[in-house]
């Protein structure tokens, strides 16, 4: 792949071409950033995509190229994936590009939404690391994920990646991976050391405001704060022994208790929306209500419509605990 440094490029730090006649990429990096991997490599994950070919002028990709462009870069900057090319090439490990103001502190948004100003798509990356790091051991994830949600792409179908995804990891269902994956970033607990390391020093300073109290042990989502398709609210709970949770809803949704300890995360799916636990002194709880619908929907990121913008209003009743 041919590389040129340039002076400008009228505001980007870097930017990926082609020449369709050959089918072939070629990126431009403004000069004071060659050495900035966290660009180039950005770039280069937009090369990728590119040379995948299925997702090229394919509206419901369309957004979906920034989010693999960071998950490609933030690999390259920390995972131990890329630990031998970062030798290879005299590079030490970087820092990783999570925003966790956006993902966790925004998470109810539709889960890549490119909307102008409020979008997400540059920073939903994270769920891109859970598919490839595979924390679930779901059959069909792991480390060539990605590479198959572009040749499993079906060609001209102009499907989300998502729908993709329903056939990589058949028979488990998105909604079920989508579920697990937010219940997993109640603690960052996705095999990402630096973001949860992150996470653990800055989880002050992230919005968890999703819920108003009714009394009595009963809560109401904000309407601001409601599940967009897909997405999620993670609500850190008060409280230790028994503790139970009941989410209704009028729509279908997902309800995990994640229970925090010194040995790691213990998972606990709601059935029929009722959850229970008992909480250990030194753990801690955060209830993960989830967006699931029973179908998959087609959605232009940077058009949202129609019932992916329809959000979850549900309610909670805690005994034992406070939210």
């Amino acid at each position: 792949m041919n590389l040129y440094g340039v002076s400008t490029l009228g505001g980007a730090a870097g930017q990926m071409f082609s020449d369709p006649r050959s089918g072939l990429s070629y990126l431009k990096v403004v000069q004071r950033y060659l050495a900035d991997p966290s660009i180039i490599v950005h770039e280069y994950g937009h090369a990728l995509t590119y040379h995948e070919k299925n997702w090229v002028d394919q509206t419901r990709t369309g957004a979906w190229w920034e989010t693999v462009a960071n998950f490609v870069a933030d690999t390259y900057l920390t995972s131990p994936l890329c630990a031998p090319a970062r030798t290879k090439h005299g590079k030490a490990e970087g820092m990783t590009v999570i925003d966790l103001k956006k993902v966790v502190g925004d998470a109810h948004q539709v889960i890549v939404d490119a909307s102008a100003n409020t979008g997400n798509y540059y920073q939903a990356w994270p769920f891109l690391t859970y598919l490839t790091n595979n924390p679930d051991n779901i059959p069909g994830l792991g480390q060539t994920a990605v590479r198959e949600l572009f040749r499993k792409y079906k060609p001209r179908s102009n499907e989300t990646p998502l729908h993709t995804l329903a056939t990589v990891a058949a028979p488990t269902s998105v909604q079920s991976i989508v579920a697990r994956y937010w219940a997993r970033m109640a603690y960052l607990d996705i095999n990402h050391t630096q973001a949860q390391q992150l996470w653990l020093s800055s989880r002050n300073r992230i919005n968890y405001a999703n819920l108003d109290s009714m009394g009595g042990g009963g809560y109401r989502v904000k309407a601001a704060r409601q599940p967009k398709y897909l997405g999620a609210n993670i609500i850190p709970l008060k409280g230790a022994g028994s503790i139970k949770a009941v989410v209704t809803a009028s729509m279908q949704f997902t309800a995990i208790l994640a229970v925090k300890g010194r040995s790691g995360v213990r998972y606990l799916e709601a059935v029929d929306g009722a959850v229970q636990a008992t909480v250990e002194s030194g753990e801690e709880a955060s209830l993960v209500v989830v967006n699931t619908p029973a179908q998959l929907y087609l959605y232009d990121a940077f058009a949202l419509s129609g019932d992916v913008t329809r959000g979850l209003d549900y309610r909670i009743q805690l005994t034992g605990a406070t939210a």
